[in-house]
């Protein structure tokens, strides 16, 4: 497949028609197979020196996101000091790959971030309808990065891609990468896809090529404000996107999941379908993410467990 996705490469960006030409050329999704392997894979038990690995692995890989119209600056000071340090009490819990929160807070993300190596992102293009004029979305894009954020997550015009306007899409996700290299630093784009609006798998498989197309650093399943937001069979066609675009290309780009995600069993599931579809270099947190913060705090308790020996409550934890 590699090889004939190569020869076609060359042609898809040239304009609209030879980008739908590319989509519409993708082989379809085998909905049954497709399902019925992301449900095995999702029975796999891993050994318990591998699952003390996964759940590090996994806090490492957590975007801890605010993302709520009450949002406020102490709010997210806070949720910054428990990105930096999730567990107090266990200093040698790592740090969380990101905070996520909207544009106009980023500012404060970035001073309270300085120097810890965590990341700052942030949503924009009208988060999450994307419902906007493209020198709205760009204006939103320009304010992110101005204000420092490192990453930005932005959403595709899923009415436009239904309606078959893929050059549309395309070059908005174009627009907007450029607003990021414009940026002092790298900026790295999220390209979110919001699969539970896409309808079908063969939707979802072109809008991973169209993103990557584009220059998407990273496709992302969701904004989580919509059901059904990430699932593991959706995960499985990102991931094969991403694996398939590195063998015709050379180049690596990642995968978020978001929304949904509440367990480390789910995390060690999606850990187990990256590293079986997409392959273990894709286990790191420049490569994949979860979007997840109620995810956080199960980690953590499963984490103290394997410690310990013991379950704690919840209540333990530092809020």
């Amino acid at each position: 497949m590699s090889v004939a996705l190569a020869e076609r490469l060359d042609d898809a960006t040239r304009d609209a028609s030879s980008l739908r030409r590319f989509l519409d050329g993708l082989p379809g999704v085998d909905q049954v197979g497709l399902e019925q392997r992301a449900a095995t894979l999702a029975t796999r038990s891993i050994k318990q020196d591998a699952k003390r690995w996964a759940i590090d692995t996994a806090i490492s890989m957590v975007d801890l996101t605010t993302l709520e119209g009450a949002d406020t600056r102490g709010a997210v000071r806070s949720l910054c000091a428990k990105a930096v340090r999730p567990d107090p009490q266990r200093p040698d819990t790592p740090s969380v790959a990101a905070v996520c929160v909207y544009p106009d807070l980023a500012a404060t993300a970035v001073d309270a971030l300085a120097g810890t190596g965590v990341a700052v992102a942030s949503v924009a293009t009208a988060f999450p309808s994307g419902r906007s004029n493209r020198e709205v979305k760009l204006a939103d894009t320009a304010l992110a990065v101005d204000s420092g954020a490192t990453e930005v997550d932005m959403v595709i015009d899923r009415g436009a891609f239904l309606e078959g306007r893929y050059g549309d899409v395309f070059d908005e996700i174009v627009a907007v990468k450029a607003a990021c290299a414009a940026a002092q630093g790298t900026v790295h784009l999220k390209v979110i896809l919001e699969t539970g609006e896409l309808a079908t798998y063969d939707n979802v498989r072109k809008a991973s090529w169209l993103a990557l197309l584009a220059g998407g650093d990273v496709i992302k399943t969701s904004t989580g404000k919509v059901s059904p937001a990430a699932t593991l069979p959706v995960a499985h066609v990102m991931l094969q996107a991403v694996r398939d675009f590195h063998e015709a290309t050379g180049d690596v780009r990642g995968v978020k999941v978001a929304g949904g995600i509440r367990t480390t069993k789910d995390a060690i599931r999606y850990l187990v379908a990256v590293n079986e579809v997409a392959g273990e270099r894709w286990l790191t947190p420049a490569l994949f993410r979860f979007g997840a913060s109620s995810l956080l705090n199960d980690l953590l308790l499963q984490r103290r467990a394997k410690q310990d020996g013991h379950y704690s409550g919840a209540n333990y934890l530092p809020e």
